[in-house]
């Protein structure tokens, strides 16, 4: 059997930068966005989309007519939100800013990109958002992230948050941690968030009483639906079969 060929890589950074020249140029793009509702007209590639996202793939499947196309209208997210999507997919990187990381993140989440998501949550403009900024997020059913990871950032968050203010964690927390589903995570997760919460506390001790209350019942509590209904991207455990019907 012939022995496998020698791969050869060339360098990143080039790559990377000839891509990114891309972004947003009509050089060669088959493709127009009309984006916000600054309604901002950005250029881009179908194929090159189409690869790397389902979202996308789906949205510019249909056969191209004859004739200029029309754009695609995405009227709900922010042309500066847009652009730091589309960097993402042509380098896989992107640079993100304070004032619109939370966009980037629901854009993110809309067209299910899982590393955008992933690294807009862990950046310094998600923990310097305020809470009313966060507050719709966590409300949110199309929120493309488990609860274990949701009661991490909140955690991350209310830490910043605690040292800028000079405050207790807790009290940095209590308008954002009331909207996490703790009634979504397994026993073992519930335990050791508990015993967490004594050494570190964050979250009230009534809320977390109320999760091991629908463990218990093996019911969601009908005062308390909403935070036992499973988000788009809740991780399947065994005890959410007593719960609501996942997200469709």
């Amino acid at each position: 059997m012939e022995p496998p060929g020698l791969v050869v890589h060339g360098a990143v950074a080039p790559f990377s930068t000839a891509l990114r020249s891309l972004v947003n140029n009509p050089l060669y793009s088959d493709v127009r966005f009309v984006v916000g509702q600054e309604r901002q007209e950005v250029f881009a590639h179908r194929c090159l989309l189409a690869c790397r996202c389902n979202f996308f793939q789906r949205l510019l499947g249909s056969e191209m007519g004859p004739g200029v196309p029309s754009p695609v209208v995405l009227s709900t997210v922010p042309a500066e939100a847009f652009l730091a999507v589309l960097e993402f997919l042509y380098t896989n990187s992107a640079k993100l800013h304070r004032h619109s990381v939370l966009e980037v993140l629901t854009a993110a989440v809309e067209y299910g990109l899982e590393e955008l998501r992933e690294e807009a949550l862990r950046t310094r403009g998600f923990l310097e958002l305020s809470a009313p900024a966060l507050l719709p997020l966590l409300r949110s059913d199309k929120l493309c992230v488990d609860e274990a990871e949701l009661v991490l950032a909140a955690r991350s968050w209310a830490r910043v948050g605690a040292a800028v203010l000079e405050r207790p964690v807790a009290e940095v927390a209590a308008p954002v941690v009331r909207e996490l589903r703790l009634a979504l995570l397994a026993p073992a997760e519930l335990s050791a968030l508990e015993e967490q919460n004594r050494r570190e506390p964050l979250i009230p001790v009534e809320q977390i009483v109320e999760a091991w209350k629908c463990h218990a019942l093996r019911r969601g509590d009908a005062a308390r639906g909403a935070l036992c209904r499973r988000r788009r991207g809740t991780l399947p455990r065994e005890h959410h079969r007593f719960l609501d019907p996942p997200f469709k």
